[in-house]
């Protein structure tokens, strides 16, 4: 591996210079070479006559390149700078010798080669060192790194795959091979999953495998830079069962509600309903009888009136809980009399539009479509303040599309969850859709309106969860 050294080791390089390995024998060994080239050289300069040398010109003082070089070799710059600067030391008596001895001048420029020799060459040498120890120390913690996800790997109770870039499984942990057995390894890891898509696309769906639980698909590269891929399959079953049961939960719930609803409204019609006219039809005989006081005959009309408009109330009511054209016309006879209810009654103008081919959907979609525009409508009657509703439903192959519109003073979208607590609200607007197998959206904004939508699929696929 490539140990090249860079501007960032200059500081501890020359942190290690001030650290000379004083403990090491064969350090000393090198300054002893040094202190015999430089007394050599010193005795034999003093005992030369005037103007000679027994050595040519720069001869000993290059030297020292040999202790130096072999310094920073193996000590690197603490090493050669060391001996550089005890190389210079002893060199000074030669250099103050008298001019007729020696050679002061070469001997000075070649101190300065050697010094600058021993600094560069240690330089370079602690900082590959120092390089090379980072390379070491980086494939230590990858090494150590590969272990730690190897053994993470085998113990992980979650089925992992790892698969190359051609999507082919290369490793299995012990949990994947539980799961899908020995012919995991080598085989396409989406087919294993029963799908022949890329496994980008199955990231974040769940999926039923052989062993009958659930999990749920995550995809992640195995490292920075690499075409593999790992594919984590995460158990959400018990999640799931948990989520199932709570739905099944509320479905029982609305389907105990809706019960309860129409035996309410059966027995308002069957019974009080019929008491209440024939009791109208009574006071309105005795009010007609002869010799009954006029007096009398006033009150008895009074109370035949008020006998009436009892009956109505209750056969509103009735109708409210559970109306029967719902289940005799259909949803849009339902909603037309429902809005025709709701522009008597309230101060507000209703326009209903149908889109597409009108026809029967599943009774548990059309209950759930109407009870959806009803609690829409009446949040707008009992909050918005608006003076126009519009109900539209567009009927496709497949699917209910309905809107309800207002020109309410709207509000905050923050405050959905608070507008749906203590009634259905829009938050069971939105369950009865979930349960259904649609979806509920509302678009508000202050003294914009709101706009409820709801799209429902309407065959009776999606029946079972509502009565």
């Amino acid at each position: 591996m490539e140990t090249q050294a860079t501007g960032a080791d200059l500081a501890p390089v020359l942190r290690q210079a001030l650290k000379p390995p004083v403990r090491d024998a064969g350090f000393w060994v090198v300054q002893a070479m040094v202190l015999l080239l430089a007394g050599l050289h010193f005795t034999v300069d003093i005992a030369a006559p005037a103007g000679t040398s027994a050595f040519p010109e720069g001869v000993p003082v290059a030297l020292l390149i040999v202790p130096v070089g072999y310094a920073a070799l193996r000590y690197g710059l603490a090493g050669s700078a060391a001996t550089a600067i005890w190389a210079t030391l002893l060199w000074l008596p030669d250099l103050a010798l008298p001019h007729d001895h020696g050679h002061v001048g070469a001997d000075l420029i070649n101190l300065a080669i050697v010094d600058l020799t021993a600094l560069f060459v240690g330089h370079h040498i602690e900082a590959e060192r120092l390089a090379r120890g980072r390379v070491e120390q980086a494939n230590a913690e990858r090494l150590n790194a590969e272990a730690s996800y190897r053994r993470l790997f085998e113990a992980n109770r979650s089925p992992i795959l790892v698969l190359d870039a051609g999507g082919t499984v290369l490793e299995a942990n012990p949990a994947a091979r539980v799961v899908f057995g020995a012919r995991a390894v080598g085989a396409p890891g989406a087919s294993l999953l029963g799908r022949h898509d890329s496994l980008e696309s199955l990231a974040g769906r769940v999926f039923t495998l052989e062993d009958e639980r659930d999990y749920r698909v995550d995809v992640a590269p195995l490292a920075a830079g690499s075409p593999a891929c790992q594919v984590i399959l995460e158990d959400v079953t018990d999640e799931l069962s948990e989520g199932r049961r709570a739905t099944r939960y509320a479905a029982l719930v609305i389907a105990a509600e809706e019960s309860q609803r129409q035996r309410v409204a059966r027995e308002l019609h069957d019974e009080p309903l019929q008491l209440f006219l024939h009791l109208a039809r009574r006071l309105e005989n005795l009010g007609g009888s002869k010799g009954v006081p006029e007096q009398v005959s006033a009150g008895l009309r009074e109370a035949r009136t008020q006998a009436l408009e009892a009956a109505t109330r209750l056969r509103s009511l009735a109708r409210d809980l559970r109306p029967p054209v719902l289940d005799q016309l259909g949803l849009v006879a339902a909603l037309r009399s429902f809005l025709a209810d709701v522009e008597e009654e309230a101060d507000l103008v209703t326009s209903f539009r149908v889109n597409g081919t009108p026809g029967r959907a599943a009774p548990d979609v059309e209950l759930g479509a109407f009870r959806i525009v009803q609690e829409a409508v009446r949040n707008t009657v009992r909050h918005a303040k608006a003076q126009q509703v519009s109900v539209s439903v567009t009927f496709r192959p497949d699917q209910l599309d309905l809107w309800v519109t207002d020109d309410g003073q709207g509000f905050v979208r923050d405050e959905i969850a608070e507008l749906g607590s203590g009634h259905l609200g829009l938050v069971g607007m939105a369950e009865r859709a979930n349960l259904l197998g649609g979806v509920l959206t509302v678009e508000a904004a202050p003294g914009e309106g709101t706009i409820v939508s709801a799209t429902l699929p309407s065959g009776d696929q999606a029946g079972a969860s509502q009565p």
